[in-house]
């Protein structure tokens, strides 16, 4: 009888499988490793949690407008799928690696369980600058792509959505590209499709919604008075940018804003709807009066009470993390904060809402719109805001219980209360064959 093949030791694990290997597929890992002591008898399924169910990496030639062909690297990632279809967008930017789609798909297992919607995590992207491409090779190199991933996508197995980068129109592009190939028309295939191709009312406004329900909720319990308080954002698209609307309508002073454009600050407050217009105008916030420039790396040290970074991951590090001024970090990006910084805050005693319950507006209301899609019946955008308000707030709530009973980060806190439901899910189940 041939003995049983041994389970690797995490040193024989490829690097980018490990723990200490930099990147944010490390950073997750680490969070894993923070949240298995809290696991009880689910922790014997831990492994499950850091190793990607499925990775396709793809190449994706198209036809430049001057007659050339180029090559890009494409990929799709299914982390989990224990709890359903495996949900997350896909991004176009120039940095784009394996290590960061996987770590991206690991985190969206953890927001889709941690808000208690029946998905897995899943995530993609393209290793490329989408401002260097025509639209016309834009759409492309999307159909390319689609076309490329769409053994494993579908209603049912994995639905993508947008992300940095790409838009309603991206995702018209994949669904038409899907259902050509399909032959039949499948609006399910994504999320935040235009209307007219069963988008949802309120997606794109989903994400920053959310940011605001959950920070405050977070600021009540801190007893941090959201009228008159000093809000910085970082990324101002339709994250930040509503975000930042939001909390000024409640009464707060948006103060300083920083995008890939520049840094800007006014201590009497932004004028935040003419600042989304000028963004949408010029593409940054760079060249907005009255502001005044603000050198970029002095964005972390300026005087304000809630920061909302919504840019990239990994932007707040042990670097700067002591000079943040802030009583409440409200992390609109996906990963915006290395563990190392997440200590060094919570040492001053900062509350970090994390990533994977902050931003989980946005599939939330993918959730909605996969659902009407299903069954060709639309609600009205009142009707998916106070839906979108009313399960972010439960799962808040949740979080908090978690975090009050074990005396840990909100972060750890939610992982815990994620990592449960997907382990849970995975012991039900059981293994095949």
């Amino acid at each position: 009888m041939t003995a049983p093949s041994p389970v690797l030791p995490v040193h024989a694990l490829p690097s980018y499988l490990q723990a200490d290997h930099l990147g944010p597929w490390g950073i997750y890992l680490q969070q894993v490793d923070r949240v298995t002591p809290y696991l009880g008898n689910l922790a014997r399924w831990v492994e499950t949690l850091k190793r990607p169910k499925r990775a396709l990496i793809v190449d994706v030639p198209i036809h430049l407008d001057n007659g050339t062909v180029a090559h890009f690297e494409g990929y799709r990632v299914q982390h989990n799928t224990s709890r359903g279809p495996g949900k997350g967008g896909v991004r176009f930017h120039q940095d784009v690696t394996l290590s960061e789609v996987m770590a991206l798909s690991a985190w969206m297992s953890i927001k889709n369980a941690a808000v208690n919607v029946p998905y897995g995590g899943a995530k993609g992207g393209i290793r490329v600058d989408p401002k260097t491409l025509s639209r016309g090779e834009l759409e492309r190199m999307t159909r390319r792509y689609t076309s490329e991933i769409g053994i494993i996508i579908g209603p049912t197995k994995d639905i993508p959505a947008p992300d940095v980068n790409t838009n309603e129109q991206i995702m018209a592009w994949m669904m038409d590209t899907y259902s050509m190939n399909e032959g039949a028309t499948s609006t399910g295939v994504v999320t935040g499709k235009p209307i007219d191709l069963g988008g949802s009312l309120g997606r794109r406004e989903a994400t920053g919604r959310g940011v605001y329900t959950v920070g405050a909720e977070a600021a009540r319990r801190i007893g941090l008075e959201i009228k008159g308080a000093r809000v910085a954002v970082q990324g101002f698209g339709n994250v930040g940018g509503v975000a930042g609307k939001l909390f000024a309508e409640a009464g707060a002073r948006v103060v300083a804003v920083q995008d890939h454009t520049g840094a800007i600050y006014r201590e009497a407050g932004l004028d935040v709807p003419a600042l989304m217009a000028h963004v949408a105008e010029t593409g940054g916030v760079a060249g907005f009066a009255p502001a005044e420039v603000l050198d970029k790396n002095k964005f972390w040290d300026v005087p304000c009470d809630i920061l909302i970074p919504a840019a990239l991951e990994g932007q707040i590090t042990e670097a700067n993390a002591g000079r943040i001024t802030a009583r409440l970090v409200i992390e609109g990006a996906n990963g915006p904060t290395t563990p190392q910084a997440d200590d060094i805050l919570h040492d001053r005693g900062v509350l970090v809402l994390p990533d994977v319950i902050a931003n989980a507006g946005g599939v939330t209301v993918s959730y909605f719109e996969w659902v009407q899609d299903f069954s060709s019946f639309f609600w009205t955008e009142d009707e998916i805001n106070a839906r979108l308000v009313k399960v972010m707030r439960e799962a808040f709530a949740a979080v908090w219980q978690v975090a009050e009973d074990h005396k840990v980060s909100l972060r750890t806190a939610t992982f815990i209360v994620a990592c449960k439901r997907i382990l849970h899910s995975r012991d039900l189940r059981g293994l095949y064959p």
